[in-house]
């Protein structure tokens, strides 16, 4: 009888702890601008929000004159890519970037000669949770 009544407690708690999360946990493969290849969007932007306007494939210059600011804060990674031989894609490394308030973007961060930056994830998360240096 007690481990019901925990049980259910512990349910509800998760429940109300998993719908108060502004990412609603939906994760959608979108084109890039170009249609050259796909990146994801994980949760859905409020509308007229910063992050609604973001675009996948957009430069991370277009993205910061977009959101009217450089990133709360920011690291790299490297993507594995960088033993592969003869890959020459912009994709060696990426970016995640913090935007306080909206959530988390990833960048791909070049190559080993620089390359250019492209966005390949958006992640919807006001608390901002989703940064992981």
């Amino acid at each position: 009888m007690q481990a019901r009544g925990l049980g259910a407690a512990l349910a509800l708690v998760l429940g109300v702890a998993g719908s108060a999360t502004a990412n609603d946990g939906q994760t959608r493969e979108v084109q890039s601008q170009d249609g050259s290849f796909t990146g994801e969007i994980v949760g859905t932007p409020a509308q007229g929000s910063k992050f609604a306007q973001l675009q996948i494939g957009t430069s991370m210059q277009d993205v910061q004159e977009l959101m009217d600011s450089a990133p709360d804060r920011s690291h790299s990674y490297e993507s594995g890519k960088r033993w592969i031989p003869f890959y020459f894609g912009n994709d060696v490394t990426r970016l995640q970037a913090l935007c306080r308030g909206e959530g988390c973007l990833i960048f791909t961060s070049g190559n080993i000669w620089g390359g250019g930056s492209q966005l390949i994830q958006i992640e919807v998360d006001p608390a901002g949770d989703c940064y992981q240096p």
